[in-house]
């Protein structure tokens, strides 16, 4: 099982580690992405590109299939999600605000679009959204394969629940009293619940997540 973490639009740490697993890959292997490729940097299109790229080669590979390789929906991936919906939601502008400085702004700019015709937009009203965001999918639709990548993403992921060791893969949170069909959305931002779970979540032996919103680093 291959595990990858937050990647934020940093193509060439993601194309280093595509380039070590290629030649370590062999067939029953799994690969996951846990969330959040594009976000905070400018660089996002190209990380969706080398990811699709990247499928292609292992699938590629004999005795590989579809579903050996894993996306999860991350925090940037939700919010994208949600600025696609500005136009139905109740202070537009808030929200926008709050999402740009939270990584979104650097997302918009690697598809060529500007946060300041978002925040005009907001100004505008429904009207101005709707044709705002009918830009962005657009722009998205310029690029091959990024919008269908975009709706195959989970939510979580988790290994045979019947094996010696089960594990679980989730994107930033969980919340350790509620079963996992009632998570909603605790994946992305129960980040600080997850440093809470002192006992094990049955029926996994390991819970794994891609992104720590205190940027710690690795931890076991």
């Amino acid at each position: 099982m291959w595990a990858i973490p937050a990647i934020h639009g940093e193509i060439d740490r993601l194309a280093a580690i595509h380039d070590a697993l290629l030649d370590q890959i062999a067939p029953g292997d799994r690969i996951i992405y846990l969330g959040n490729y594009i976000g905070y940097g400018d660089r996002a299109v190209e990380c969706i590109d080398e990811i699709l790229a990247f499928r292609r080669l292992v699938l590629a590979q004999p005795a590989m299939m579809a579903h050996d390789i894993v996306y999860l929906r991350g925090t940037q991936e939700e919010m994208w999600q949600k600025l696609l919906q500005l136009p139905f939601a109740p202070n537009p502008a808030d929200i926008l605000l709050w999402m740009l400085g939270n990584g979104l702004s650097g997302t918009l700019y690697a598809y060529g679009l500007s946060p300041h015709d978002g925040i005009e937009a907001c100004r505008m009203g429904v009207m101005g959204l709707t044709k705002w965001t009918a830009k962005i999918r657009e722009a998205v639709r310029q690029h091959p394969g990024h919008e269908i990548f975009g709706t195959q993403l989970l939510r979580a992921a988790h290994t045979d629940t019947m094996s010696e060791y089960p594990m679980l893969f989730v994107h930033a949170g969980l919340d350790s009293q509620k079963n996992l069909n009632d998570q909603h959305d605790n994946f992305w931002w129960a980040g600080r619940q997850f440093e809470a779970i002192d006992a094990p979540y049955d029926p996994f032996c390991k819970v794994v997540r891609g992104y720590d919103p205190d940027h710690r680093g690795l931890k076991m």
